[in-house]
């Protein structure tokens, strides 16, 4: 997998059209709920593409700065494509996002609003549940946080 970190304004706009059209696919058509998909965020975020050797992008997730959405550094719109699920892309999409919020704001949290029926998932990245679902876009989220990581 060859990953791509950019700020927004640093995509390209095959690369911003990528990104909303595996987006789209994902949590519009896939999961079929209609959301507001361009939430703001997306300028005050930094963009993790995973692109196959072919070029094709098949994992991608936002990392959206403290003070958006959360005091914390979040990730976001955490996806892979079908067609590359079963293989442990997801981890290691995580993985990269993790690294680079601890690359951009060492010692902070990390929070999430994770899909509820995900939460095993991020949980063994080292998130854990903070208080009860609640209902986003008619799915079931829980927020999640991932401690800071304190020097040794």
């Amino acid at each position: 997998m060859n990953w791509t970190y950019r700020r927004f304004p640093a995509l390209s706009v095959d690369e911003l059209y990528d990104v909303l059209a595996l987006r789209a696919e994902v949590f519009v058509v896939e999961q079929a709920c209609i959301f507001q998909d361009a939430d703001g965020a997306d300028r005050a975020s930094g963009h993790l593409l995973g692109r196959d050797a072919a070029g094709v992008l098949q994992a991608y997730l936002r990392v959206v700065d403290p003070g958006v959405k959360y005091p914390e550094p979040s990730l976001g719109r955490v996806i892979t494509s079908a067609a590359s699920r079963g293989a442990g892309l997801g981890h290691r999409l995580v993985d990269e996002g993790i690294a680079r919020c601890e690359a951009a704001w060492p010692g902070l949290a990390i929070r999430i609003g994770a899909q509820a029926r995900l939460e095993a998932f991020y949980a063994g990245h080292g998130f854990v549940r903070e208080g009860a679902d609640y209902i986003e876009d008619g799915i079931p989220h829980c927020e999640m946080v991932r401690a800071m990581v304190r020097a040794a």
